[in-house]
């Protein structure tokens, strides 16, 4: 089943935007969700963009909780996809 990207910005807006609005990161300015960022941060992100936020969303790392308490696997699967579009069109 195909991640629901649409989906996915309802649930970045209710649980990710409040440190990650427009992309940003209030908590660590260097590690924004922009694509060059994304790129330098995560370090499995070259070899499948959303697994690699799946991850990052799912196990957290640094600043960053762990979503896997707080979301199904489902809703992370769609945040990421929702990031990745965001991601590649600039947000």
């Amino acid at each position: 089943m195909a991640a629901d990207s649409a989906h996915g910005g309802q649930v970045f807006s209710s649980t990710c935007a409040a440190c990650h609005a427009g992309g940003g990161n209030i908590v660590d300015p260097a590690k924004t969700l922009q694509k060059a960022a994304l790129e330098a941060t995560l370090s499995n992100y070259g070899s499948g963009h959303e697994e690699a936020i799946v991850a990052q969303v799912t196990n957290g790392k640094g600043g960053m909780p762990s979503f896997a308490d707080v979301l199904s696997a489902a809703d992370i699967a769609d945040v990421a996809a929702y990031v990745e579009a965001q991601a590649s069109s600039g947000w």
